[in-house]
Order: structure tokens, then sequence, then C-alpha cells
């Protein structure tokens, strides 16, 4: 075990993830759905986007090599999915109960959780520790993070119970709009970082 593998791992992706800053997000797409689907929701989320992440990181520079795709050009696919959710979310038609594939997927597990920053930084993390050891305390520092994630979330499910509708619909449109600059935000870094790669 690499502990200094495993430690910047587990530390790089929680400040990156952001779990607790995705918490008012889970709480207002789910705050249609019962307290069986919010607690499905929060662990669905937080696998899939650990998979991501670990696929990423294991395979990551090998698959973008491969499709000729860069980190930029992901980032500025993760800003433009997150500006369609957040236009959804400011319409109020994105916490639908039987809309369960979506939130998942799109944008709990990415690109909020499992976003560029988060596969760029994992891809670095494992190209830096490249023996068997040093994959294998990366590969469980991304399990570690997924799993305090997961509680963080199925907390969120609990506080969601407390919170009135309107009280809900007014957070939606806020982080609606808070979501839509965030996601610009990504767009515009990528935008830049290929225009300095050019010169």
């Amino acid at each position: 075990m690499n502990w200094l593998a495993f430690t910047e791992t587990v530390v790089t992706l929680f400040v990156i993830v952001d779990p607790l800053g995705t918490v008012p997000v889970f709480v207002a797409l789910t705050a249609d759905r019962t307290p069986a689907q919010r607690r499905w929701a929060a662990l669905q989320s937080a696998a899939v986007a650990g998979v991501l992440i670990a696929v990423f990181a294991l395979f990551g520079r090998i698959l973008l090599g491969y499709l000729n795709v860069s980190i930029q050009s992901l980032a500025i696919a993760g800003g433009l999915l997150l500006l369609l959710v957040a236009l959804e979310m400011f319409r109020g038609h994105a916490a639908q109960p039987n809309s369960n594939v979506n939130i998942v997927l799109v944008p709990l597990a990415t690109p909020l959780l499992a976003g560029p920053g988060a596969i760029a930084a994992v891809m670095v993390l494992a190209n830096r520790h490249t023996d068997f050891v040093g994959r294998l305390s990366v590969t469980l520092g991304v399990v570690a993070v997924v799993a305090a994630v997961a509680v963080i979330l199925l907390l969120a499910g609990v506080l969601a119970r407390f919170l009135r509708p309107a009280v809900v619909d007014f957070l939606t449109r806020v982080l609606a709009l808070l979501l839509s600059a965030i996601a610009v935000q990504l767009v515009v870094d990528a935008v830049r970082a290929l225009i300095v790669g050019v010169h």
C-alpha cells in the first residue's frame, strides 16, 4: 500500500468533487422522490461517478488518445451538458419522479461529481504512481472518496424531508443560475486552455 498515493488521491479528489457543494443540488433534484428513491439515487450517483473516475485513472490516457479527444474537449462537453440541465431546472422540469436515469447520470454522476477536473486530476495521479502498488493505492483512494460521497448524499436525502416545497422550488431556481455559471466557466476555461496550447 502506497500511503502517499492513497492520501494524495483522497485529498485531491474530495476537494475537486466537492460532495458538500453537491448537497443542495441533490436536494433540489430529488425533492419529489420518496426516501427510498433518494437513497437509491444517492448510492447510484456515487457509484457511477466512482466507476467513471476509476476507469479514467486506469485507462484514461489510452481511451482519450484512441478517440483523439483532449481533456479540454471533455470539459467543454461537460459544461454544455451541465448548462442544459441548469436550463431544465430553471424551467422546473428537472425533478420528475420517474427521471431516475437522468438525474443519476446527468448531472449528479457527471459532470458534478465525476467532472473534467476530477478526471484530469486522477489521470495525473495515476501517471505519477505507475507501479502496481501505486495504481492500486490510487484506485483505493477513489473508492474511499466514493464512500464519503455516498454517505454525504444519503444525509442530504434526510435533509430533503424537512424542506417545504416552496423553499425547494426557490432553491432550485437559484441553483439553476449557479449551475449555468459553473457550466459557462467550464467552457471558458477549456477554450482558454486550448488557445494557450495553440500558442
